[in-house]
């Protein structure tokens, strides 16, 4: 049975061989990890409050679950281009929820980052999973699909982020970390059922906006090429960003003397940081899946010139005026809008530029761009010694404003020679193959 549905032709086939079926299991799974990333700041405060460990050491928990997530993907999309992607899901399921049981249940430091280690491995093997099979169900939309199964990510944590916070009030974050880390991994368990091996749909068309290669690398090959290392140090300028508001957002809002200012929407009185929070992952993964499709219309870089631009501007904004509770929001909620587009954009351009076969492994080998910029996010709890936190705001925008010039006018003609060497090499490949690359003969090509 499982062998008839994976040779389904992709988006025409019945129940589980339909590639948007497919797609809505994988934005599930991604929903369901979302709270181990955007809902972390919320426990930051009762951990400390408890253990008196310190917000630094606390916070060094974030970045090793950030670098075991991302460094780890490309072994975890090897084992998905090799195995299908219902195994590695299922044991991520299973890390999940013992990362969350541990960090309820630990008494030291050491206890909390063995739990933040399974937390990265596990939210690796969802994530680097998901977005890798979105990428092969869709060559022909990948900019939007890997945006849609983004958003999961981005958006997933925006439905518990309430709930969380009222529990932690009510009953403990210890109570709040086991009772949620089950019923996480237990519902990632049971969607890995569900998915199957992937197969590029016939007859596609590729975007216009974006030149395709007809060469698969394999990731070693790929991380030799200059156009490579171009693209990851633009993942990481933007990454580092973002994922100093993620981690910081809660303490920034406390030093600005706004966390718990109550207000009201829709009859509801909240606090001013689970609004926030509530609205910052909503715009996080809205614009995933805009930005993928916006990436396939206009082109990639062209994209990132506009939104990494924006990054920096929300940022500066912030920075000046963050002590307002109204700009607070808005200017939060805009740093979000124009950060987490980069998890459908740059898996996109991945694709793109270095094919299909290897989706999975070459975007895991990409996304360990997020890791190496969550080696910064300590530090801005350096540069916001003293409740300096203009000193985090001009070092984070200025990098994605860096970044986003780069795309523009650096990667984007760097990638387009890169492409048509490669163009070129294919059409006449005596001597220009690299060693193990597959060619892919792509619909319009072949005439089929």
């Amino acid at each position: 049975m499982a062998n008839q549905l994976e040779s389904a032709e992709p988006g025409k086939g019945s129940g589980y061989a339909n590639r948007w079926f497919q797609l809505t299991v994988a934005v599930l799974c991604m929903a369901l990890v979302a709270n181990l990333q955007y809902s972390w700041t919320l426990f930051v405060e009762p951990m400390n409050s408890k253990h008196q460990w310190g917000i630094a050491a606390i916070q060094v928990a974030f970045s090793i679950f950030v670098l075991t997530e991302t460094w780890l993907v490309p072994i975890e999309g090897w084992l998905v281009d090799r195995f299908g992607p219902r195994p590695v899901v299922a044991f991520g399921a299973l890390c999940v929820g013992l990362s969350w049981v541990l960090y309820g249940q630990a008494e030291s430091l050491s206890m909390l980052y063995v739990g933040a280690v399974l937390a990265g491995l596990g939210a690796g093997c969802v994530y680097g999973t998901c977005v890798g099979i979105a990428l092969k169900w869709f060559p022909d939309r990948r900019g939007l699909a890997a945006g849609i199964t983004a958003a999961g990510f981005g958006a997933g944590a925006a439905l518990t982020v309430i709930p969380i916070a009222r529990m932690i009030h009510r009953s403990g974050y210890e109570h709040t970390f086991l009772f949620f880390g089950i019923f996480q991994g237990v519902c990632i368990l049971l969607l890995s059922t569900l998915l199957i091996r992937p197969r590029t749909p016939k007859n596609f068309v590729a975007s216009k906006a974006n030149l395709a290669s007809k060469v698969d690398y394999l990731p070693g090959q790929m991380v030799k090429t200059p156009v490579f290392w171009v693209i990851y140090a633009c993942f990481v300028a933007v990454a580092a960003g973002g994922l100093m508001a993620t981690a910081q957002i809660g303490p920034i809002a406390k030093d600005f003397g706004l966390a718990k200012l109550p207000v009201s929407v829709l009859g509801m009185t909240l606090p001013l940081l689970t609004l926030t929070l509530s609205i910052d992952n909503l715009c996080n993964g809205f614009t995933r899946p805009l930005c993928g499709y916006l990436s396939d219309k206009i082109g990639r870089e062209n994209t990132m010139f506009i939104v990494f631009t924006g990054e920096g501007l929300a940022m500066l904004g912030l920075m000046t005026f963050g002590h307002n509770p109204a700009a607070f929001i808005f200017f939060a909620a805009l740093t979000f809008l124009c950060w987490g587009e980069i998890f459908s954009i740059f898996p996109a351009v991945c694709a793109d530029t270095f094919g299909s076969k290897y989706a999975a492994a070459n975007a895991g080998t990409l996304y360990t761009a997020k890791g190496t910029a969550s080696l910064l996010v300590p530090l801005a709890s350096v540069l916001a010694a003293g409740g300096r936190w203009d000193r985090v705001f001009l070092f984070a925008a200025t990098i994605s404003i860096v970044a986003a010039v780069c795309a523009k006018f650096i990667l984007s003609p760097m990638r387009r020679r890169w492409m048509s060497g490669v163009a070129a090499t294919a059409a006449n490949p005596v001597g220009g193959v690299p060693a193990g690359a597959r060619f892919t003969q792509l619909p319009e090509q072949t005439g089929e």
